[in-house]
């Protein structure tokens, strides 16, 4: 079905269906026509490719998908949106709908049974209050997908996407880096929403490793260090860890000093490998 962005068609559908948006899931549809073609083009909605999204509106973005990809599944909180998405979809023989909370679906499970012999990409225009917790429930399930495309709040985007060693670097930053390539595609203005959300958004992708090429001895201890590394950015590495992680400043220090550290350096200053060997450092002396 075209047309999924005139305010006008949207209404009239939501007219009919009885549908009012949610502020409880975050709902802010797209009704800039450019902006779906553009991330289902660099979100590999094509041939040979199974596409995830999350979260579908009205179909806007699945519409696109589906005319690219192989395969879609969609998986859908809301229950009222069924009855729309059978009217604006059904053209499309290669979309599944799955009225699901997708932080309780067994992914795997629907790669599985819905995308044999393909490749699998995620694409999403992610509600903000979420954002994180749906990308690294992706990330760290390590589900056999290629490339994470999402749509999310502009500032989270920065973050999620900066690179080590800058002031924009939180925790998050670090797990995301530690698990894929990101990259920020293109900004979208609040403007391109029904309702318009008060801030701007963007559009990141995330390149899923498939070997992760750093050397950590111990996943869970590394990111307990990253996230008390963050936990106070107002302090140093070693006061924030000291007063974060339940371990004595004196053997964080001397970690911090094997990784080849000043002991006044800040959590956004480090590399992603002096992150490691901090860790790793950190962890040979509790080890004793």
């Amino acid at each position: 079905m075209e047309h999924l962005t005139d305010i006008g068609v949207i209404k009239d559908i939501f007219q009919r269906h009885g549908f009012s948006f949610s502020k409880t899931l975050g709902q802010n549809f797209l009704v800039n026509p450019s902006v779906c073609p553009r991330i289902a083009e660099m979100g590999n909605a094509k041939k040979g490719f199974g596409v995830i999204e999350i979260g579908t509106g009205i179909g806007v973005l699945t519409h696109e998908l589906a005319k690219r990809a192989d395969k879609v599944v969609a998986i859908e909180i809301d229950s009222r949106l069924l009855p729309v998405l059978e009217e604006t979809l059904s053209e499309h023989k290669n979309v599944t709908v799955i009225n699901a909370d997708v932080m309780e679906t067994d992914l795997r499970a629907v790669i599985e049974e819905h995308f044999q012999g393909m490749e699998v990409a995620v694409c999403a225009n992610l509600p903000y209050y979420i954002t994180s917790p749906i990308i690294m429930m992706l990330l760290e399930s390590r589900l056999p997908i290629s490339t994470i495309t999402v749509m999310v709040q502009k500032e989270a985007g920065t973050r999620l996407c900066a690179k080590m060693g800058t002031r924009d670097v939180g925790a998050v930053t670090a797990a995301v880096r530690y698990y894929s390539e990101p990259e920020l595609l293109f900004n979208v203005s609040r403007g391109s929403f029904m309702p318009a959300p008060n801030v701007d958004s963007c559009v990141i992708r995330l390149n899923v490793r498939k070997d992760s090429e750093y050397k950590v001895e111990d996943e869970k201890f590394f990111f307990k260090v990253v996230r008390g590394a963050f936990s106070q950015r107002r302090k140093n590495l070693l006061n924030s860890l000291s007063s974060s992680i339940g371990v004595e400043k004196a053997k964080i220090a001397q970690a911090v000093e094997n990784a080849g550290l000043s002991a006044n350096v800040r959590p956004e200053q480090l590399t992603m490998e002096q992150f490691i060997d901090v860790a790793n450092e950190l962890k040979v002396i509790i080890e004793g």
